[in-house]
Order: structure tokens, then sequence, then C-alpha cells
């Protein structure tokens, strides 16, 4: 199952607590802005997209619970 939120990451200093954050867990997380998606866990992969509006994350888990408390302070 998914579960998806909006997030938004307007420093650089954010990107990495996010990718540190989500690289925690096992299971798979996307990100989508517009047409592009990319691994959530990939540091490049987020500064190619445009931070300046929220970006949908994607996580591929029903036990995502912890990730999503921990993620509160980059929700939108």
């Amino acid at each position: 199952m998914k579960k998806t939120i909006q997030v938004s990451l307007l420093q650089a200093q954010h990107v990495k607590e996010f990718v540190n954050i989500v690289s925690k867990y096992p299971f798979e997380v996307d990100l989508k802005s517009g047409r592009f998606v990319i691994d959530a866990k990939s540091i490049l992969g987020i500064f190619s997209l445009d931070l300046s509006k929220p970006i949908t994350l994607d996580i591929y888990s029903d036990k995502c619970d912890d990730l999503i408390k921990e993620l509160k302070p980059y929700t939108v």
C-alpha cells in the first residue's frame, strides 16, 4: 500500500536532514514534482527538483507511522 504526504524542503540543510531520516527506513520512498519522480533517498535527485513548491512524497509501506512522525517538521 502507498501513503502520500506533501513535504517542503526550502533549504539545503532541510534536504540533508530529510535524506538522513528517510534513509533509515528499509522501504521505498519517492518524491514527485510535476512529471518527475526521484528516489527520496537521493540528495542529488532532490536537488534536481523544483524545491520552491511543496513536493509529493510517496511511501510504499503500511508501517510508516514512525517515518511520518519524524518528517513532521517538513510536512505541509
